[in-house]
């Protein structure tokens, strides 16, 4: 297995960089490994043209866009260094995941109070797992090794499991600032405590991850917030003790649990994980792609996208959808060929839509349009990035896990290093120990996203 390799402008000269040209997204060919390269980096350049920071310095992205989506971001641009080589953006990358660690180093930022959740904090789990897994550069010795931030921020949201309704479940929200998510359990951040339990398992050997990751999926089946179909919900409020489950449904939320039952099944060997995986992959293909008889295979969010209803958060669901059905086909190999067929004509369809801009290369929303539909923004560009960049999942390392995870210090410095850690650029494992965690979304910003569920439910 092997990296694929390219590089950006915006990053500090010395990190590896592939001479790579970059491609237009309309001319990918799925079947070329250089030209998904080619096409990857483009798409990379849109989404970081959203972002400010530097390798020396975090900035926060601009309105309308919210903190969590800046740790997506990360997330999605690990995938790129990862699938295709280019280690161009390291640098900037690492300053971002180091930047936002908190006072405890877990994630929970004083600056990010008034907008940060359940799920928000998910998200950079998400990227500083992927991080510890990939054995990514962590230059600053001061500040723990990515693995222990990732049981950091575990640690904090383990312990605001609530019991108090519901029989257990994550609340949305963390502070009675936003008191609009207090009493809302939902998928994305039930899902979030899942599937990173069950990386954290896999990659630590914990027992004690393992079971809170097969409690996190009892209690959500068990008030149905997965349903007899497999269809991932969007949830339900605690005061009527999650009885009445909110019927919309998101596919990132689908993709957040459908990669923590690939890992389960991975860790534990139960077929009834890899079934589970099975199951839900076929919930997304009958949900999430498909819009028309024309459209066949390709990728949308339904709950909103046709309606023209989606937010800027929803507008960047399909990419972390994409992102984990890559990611589960290393565990559950079963779900192979219906991901590749699934994501390589989305790929596609997703390249053929990034062909709006004076460039040429600005990507839209609906896929199935043939086309550039106009719709710009973050959301668009990640959404593109991660369905073309997965294609070289195949070609990729896998997560690694127990001992294989070390601490880098260096970052690659060649234009043929790969992610592989070489014996000048390794420590040796730090000991890794839990700090306690300083226990919200901007609650306008929570308002706008329960406004849009009713309109949602409405239709």
């Amino acid at each position: 297995m092997k990296f694929y390799k390219s590089s950006h402008p915006a990053v500090a000269a010395g990190a590896g960089a592939a001479i790579i040209a970059a491609g237009l997204p309309k001319d990918l060919n799925i079947a070329s490994p250089s030209s998904i390269q080619s096409v990857a980096k483009t798409l990379a350049m849109g989404t970081m043209s959203y972002y400010s920071g530097t390798p020396t310095a975090f900035v926060d992205l601009p309105k309308p866009y919210y903190w969590w989506e800046c740790g997506a971001m990360v997330g999605s641009m690990l995938d790129y260094s990862h699938y295709t080589g280019d280690h161009s953006y390291d640098p900037t990358l690492a300053t971002a995941l180091l930047a936002q660690v908190g006072p405890n180093f877990d994630y929970m930022l004083p600056a990010h109070y008034g907008d940060e959740g359940n799920d928000d904090q998910a998200f950079w789990g998400f990227a500083v797992l992927a991080a510890a897994e990939r054995n990514f550069p962590q230059p600053n010795a001061s500040i723990p090794d990515y693995l222990t931030l990732g049981e950091n921020l575990w640690n904090s949201m383990a312990g605001r499991w609530n019991t108090s309704a519901c029989g257990g479940g994550l609340l949305w929200q963390i502070f009675a600032s936003n008191p609009n998510g207090l009493d809302y359990k939902n998928s994305v951040s039930n899902g979030g405590l899942f599937q990173l339990s069950a990386r954290l398992a896999r990659a630590t050997g914990n027992q004690t991850y393992l079971d809170w990751a097969a409690k996190v999926w009892d209690w959500t089946t068990g008030v149905g917030m997965i349903d007899s179909d497999y269809v991932v919900l969007d949830g339900a409020s605690a005061h009527d003790n999650c009885s009445a489950m909110n019927q919309v449904s998101f596919s990132y939320s689908t993709g957040i649990y459908l990669y923590g039952a690939a890992v389960m099944a991975n860790v534990t060997s139960d077929p009834v994980w890899a079934d589970r995986t099975e199951k839900l992959l076929d919930a997304a293909k009958s949900s999430f792609f498909g819009p028309f008889d024309n459209a066949t295979d390709i990728m949308y969010e339904h709950a909103c996208e046709q309606a023209g209803t989606c937010n800027n958060d929803m507008k960047s669901f399909k990419g972390y959808l994409s992102r984990f059905m890559y990611a589960a086909t290393l565990y559950v190999p079963s779900i192979q060929a219906t991901v590749n067929t699934l994501l390589g004509t989305s790929a596609q369809a997703a390249a053929n839509a990034c062909t709006g801009g004076a460039d040429g290369t600005t990507c839209g929303q609906k896929w199935y349009v043939g086309g550039f539909d106009g719709s710009v923004g973050l959301g668009q560009e990640m959404c593109a990035l991660e369905t073309v960049q997965g294609l070289l999942v195949g070609q990729s390392t896998p997560p690694y896990k127990g001992d294989q995870i070390k601490v880098v210090r260096e970052f690659a410095q060649t234009a043929t290093s790969t992610a592989q850690p070489t014996a000048t650029a390794t420590a040796q494992p730090t000991k890794r120990s839990n700090s306690a965690a300083s226990l919200g979304n901007n609650a306008a910003g929570m308002m706008g996203w329960l406004v849009v569920l009713a309109s949602l439910l409405a239709l």
